[in-house]
């Protein structure tokens, strides 16, 4: 991937220089693209990996829900799946209103 910048970059530079020098820096804004853009990349593939992981670790493992139902019954966390909480959902005019069924 870096390979492909780096020609680009020599290419985008070959082609915008019109006099016999050539400045050695490239053009800030094309880099500051490209590393934006490489950044990106390296993001999306990292939070897929660390997805895939997640996904298959342990299913046999439900530690997470004895986590969340100790924080619904000690620390007075109302629990967002009750059926008063989603009765009041469904009678939110903003949220019906951004959903577009009003």
């Amino acid at each position: 991937m870096f390979k492909k910048l780096a020609e680009k970059l020599k290419t985008e530079s070959a082609d915008k220089s019109f006099s016999t020098m050539t400045s050695p820096i490239p053009d800030t804004e094309a880099l500051k693209n490209m590393a934006k853009h490489a950044l990106g990349l390296y993001e999306r593939q990292t939070d897929i990996n660390n997805f895939t992981k997640l996904v298959l670790s342990d299913p046999e493992n439900t530690e997470q829900n004895q986590l969340v139902d100790e924080l619904f019954k000690n620390q007075g966390i109302s629990n967002p799946f009750s059926d008063e909480a989603l009765f009041e959902l469904s009678e939110n005019s903003r949220f019906l209103h951004d959903l577009g069924l009003d």
